[in-house]
């Protein structure tokens, strides 16, 4: 497989310079046309306003991007049929030509492949209420045991099994630290109501456990930054609880099941907060961006 690297992201890497990865389903997937272009734009240029190198991953016509041009930037933002792509989905993509944005399983599969050790998303996915009964689990959390990269995130997903998360990120050996915390994040949410073991209070900070975690060897699995949504600009907390649990009752009422249930859980918050959700969501998107391009710098030696 033959990753394509855009010009300004291998002139960085060529030269040492710090790069962060991004995602691009929230760019195909995650926002209305025509702001998804626009929010596109605005967190790349987040990170060369930090001093970084902004890698915006997708896949093109079979062909691994890591980092975009404008008019592919453009294309993932506006074409119709740009598939929604997971790590396992990538050789499919790749022998039949397919286009499609990444989760953050095949961002983080690829940013990894191209050397880059920075990713900043939003929510990560996670174990799924109900686990027990449905074993409905993302392909998020088994990647990230097994690949060596920095995930700068507003912890998981709130409609999402937070404390299963938690255990089964334990179990895979998957190290977690909440960033100037000791809450684990809730996506639109400060504080999911859960705490973290660890705190670490700046990117330096950040960089030291990174280069731990290659002094020491093992398990090639990621860190996770767990940075919270800033307080003033979370979804109230009250009507995040009482939106979910209207949007739960609806997803079992219409038989909603597998992978529609996270999209249809997030389209009704948006709907039923007044966007108030998808405000929250951008808040944090952004905030982890800047990190992101931060803890790069510290990674760098900047």
């Amino acid at each position: 497989m033959v990753l394509v690297m855009s010009e300004e992201v291998r002139e960085a890497m060529s030269a040492g310079r710090p790069v962060v990865a991004l995602e691009s389903t929230i760019i195909a997937h995650g926002l209305p046309r025509p702001d998804n272009l626009r929010v596109g734009r605005e967190l790349e240029d987040t990170v060369r306003r930090e001093g970084a190198v902004p890698a915006t991953v997708a896949v093109l016509d079979g062909r691994p991007r890591i980092g975009l041009t404008k008019d592919e930037l453009e294309r993932v933002a506006g074409e119709d049929g740009i598939r929604k792509l997971s790590h396992r989905d990538l050789p499919l993509a790749v022998a039949t030509g397919a286009s499609g944005a990444t989760t953050v399983s095949a961002t983080a599969r690829l940013a990894a492949l191209a050397g880059i050790r920075v990713f900043a998303t939003g929510g990560l996915g996670g174990v799924h209420r109900q686990w027990t009964l449905t074993q409905d689990e993302s392909a998020d959390l088994g990647l990230l045991a097994r690949t060596r990269i920095t995930v700068v995130c507003a912890g998981v997903k709130s409609v999402l099994d937070v404390p299963a998360t938690l255990e089964r990120l334990e179990t895979l050996g998957v190290s977690v630290a909440g960033y100037r915390t000791n809450r684990f994040p809730g996506f639109y949410l400060s504080d999911s109501g859960f705490p973290v073991d660890w705190r670490l209070d700046g990117p330096e900070q950040v960089a030291a456990v990174m280069r731990a975690q290659d002094a020491l060897g093992g398990q090639e699995s990621a860190l996770l930054v767990a940075n919270p949504v800033p307080p003033k600009q979370q979804l109230d907390p009250g009507l995040h609880a009482r939106v979910l649990a209207e949007a739960l009752d609806a997803c079992a009422r219409e038989g909603v099941t597998g992978q529609a249930v996270t999209p249809f859980l997030l389209g009704y918050l948006v709907r039923h907060t007044e966007g108030a959700s998808l405000r929250a969501n951008l808040a944090a998107v952004r905030g982890n961006v800047r990190l992101a391009a931060r803890i790069a710098l510290a990674w760098a030696g900047k």
